[in-house]
């Protein structure tokens, strides 16, 4: 399969939603909290985290590499590729959150409970794409990976 733009826009928006809200909401439960830090703090940073994933990597991540993958043989980048594109994302998403979140007016979060939200989150996405993803959405595949 080789990815359509709007085919990577959709199936990232639908996976961060089917599985990265739940997720979201559980890990938020356990992750370290600063001195201080609610758990409502936590969730409200844990979220907007996700919210800056769907919105940032749709907007400005998937255009970007899917330009960059027009200069490949093969208009597609190798399954661990896209598995490392969620280091300068979480980057992005950390520099964002730090400035314009929730992380100022609550100190819940700090970068290590931002590394594992996000972490954990860019591996259970990255695996729903590259393997169960395909059974329920058979055809996914066969159509850029578009899902409407």
């Amino acid at each position: 399969m080789v990815p359509t733009l709007s085919g990577r826009i959709q199936t990232r928006i639908f996976l961060l939603i089917v599985v990265g809200v739940p997720w979201t909401a559980l890990v938020s439960l356990v992750l370290p909290r600063k001195p201080g830090g609610t758990l409502s703090g936590m969730y409200e940073a844990t979220f907007f985290v996700l919210g800056t994933v769907i919105v940032v990597g749709s907007v400005f991540w998937e255009p970007l590499y899917h330009a960059l993958m027009q200069f490949r043989w093969e208009k597609d980048w190798p399954i661990l590729f896209l598995l490392l594109e969620g280091i300068p994302e979480a980057i992005i998403a950390y520099v964002i959150l730090k400035n314009l979140g929730p992380m100022p007016k609550h100190p819940a979060a700090g970068w290590p409970a931002f590394v594992i939200d996000f972490a954990s989150l860019w591996i259970l996405v990255w695996l729903c794409a590259v393997g169960p993803m395909r059974v329920p959405f058979h055809r996914w595949r066969f159509r850029g990976g578009q899902l409407i």
